[in-house]
């Protein structure tokens, strides 16, 4: 029975997007709908790369996680483990410039020191930020160019609740998808970006996500199973990756390390520290919905989760991970379909249809 009503929860919401209205008047379907979230971006102007920060408004947020790509490249990340004794998340930051980009947590930390935030030790309050990165470093100018300290303070300090920008910015700007077989046969790799989406049940519960897209794969819409963005051929059109894996056809290994989609999963509901990783580990079923192959060797793939507790109600965790996964598979698409070409790669806007 109570999956029955699980079900008929979800064919009331999937492809919902409503969410809290913005000054403007626009609904805000992005992830700081999410009662008690506020994300901020900065984005570097020497080369297309940058950082991204999910700041928990108030004490902190129950924090989760699911890892499941091959090469990730992560901070923090251990503390969210069911067993260990910290609960509550003050930031996540996603940021470009692999390893490098992981320095940008240390610009967060600085804000939320600056500010009194963190969890209290009684002579201090220590910032609690996980974070995760995704490589970027051969799109457009210097390598040596790539997300630092300040750039994790810029975006914190630009952390608000209005509707999240999407497409080539913060950790989004050198994001790349197609990279399965590109370069070879004259093939080439797409833009990808920041994408967002969220979902509002009738009952006030609010599920979002936000999500770097950086993946060997293509980016599939599962409303029709066409793909959006992902290897170009060199006349321009698609090349499927789907295709060419069950062609046969010689497709060059991804490196390790080179890739990684990244993304953060929060909800507005009461949730205890175990369930909270449940949400991540069924949120990150949106990823294998929308990116063909996902969870390669080549790829990092890290969704983080939050729940901040700022609903009244009482939360089913099968239904806010279901939830979770739609919100994410969403986001997956519009950070392809927002996207806007740099460094000469182009982006979906840019395919003739």
């Amino acid at each position: 029975m109570r999956y029955a009503i699980v079900a008929a929860a979800l064919s009331l919401v999937v492809g919902s997007t409503t969410g809290q209205t913005s000054s403007s008047g626009a609904a805000n379907a992005t992830l700081t709908a999410v009662d008690g979230i506020k994300v901020g971006h900065h984005t570097l102007s020497e080369r297309p790369t940058g950082c991204t920060v999910i700041l928990v408004d108030g004490p902190g947020a129950v924090g989760g996680l699911s890892q499941r790509g091959g090469a990730p490249g992560t901070r923090e990340t251990d503390l969210l483990h069911p067993l260990n004794m910290v609960d509550q998340v003050n930031a996540i930051v996603l940021a470009g410039g692999s390893a490098f980009g992981l320095d940008a947590a240390s610009g967060t930390v600085r804000w939320l020191e600056e500010h009194n935030i963190g969890f209290d030790v009684r002579i201090a309050k220590v910032p609690i930020v996980p974070a995760a990165i995704l490589f970027d470093l051969p799109v457009g100018g210097s390598p040596k160019i790539h997300p630092t300290a300040d750039c994790g303070y810029q975006a914190t300090t630009a952390a608000s609740a209005a509707p999240v920008p999407e497409g080539s910015v913060g950790a989004g700007a050198g994001a790349t998808v197609g990279k399965l077989g590109a370069f070879a046969e004259q093939r080439k790799p797409m833009k990808a970006g920041i994408g967002s989406a969220a979902i509002r049940m009738p009952n006030g519960l609010v599920i979002g996500a936000i999500v770097a897209v950086n993946a060997v794969g293509d980016i599939i819409d599962p409303s029709n199973g066409k793909v959006v963005a992902g290897v170009l051929n060199g006349d321009g059109t698609l090349a499927d990756a789907r295709q060419l894996l069950r062609s046969g056809a010689l497709v060059p290994r991804a490196r390790p390390g080179e890739n990684t989609t990244i993304a953060v999963v929060a909800t507005n509901a009461k949730l205890t520290k175990d369930q909270v990783n449940r949400m991540a580990l069924m949120a990150d079923d949106g990823l294998a919905r929308t990116i063909s192959p996902s969870h390669t060797a080549g790829d990092g793939d890290t969704v983080f989760s939050l729940a901040t507790g700022r609903w009244a109600g009482e939360a089913d965790v099968t239904l806010v991970g279901a939830l979770a996964a739609e919100a994410l598979a969403d986001a997956v698409v519009r950070a392809a379909t927002q996207a806007t070409s740099v460094a000469g790669i182009s982006a979906a806007r840019d395919l003739k249809r």
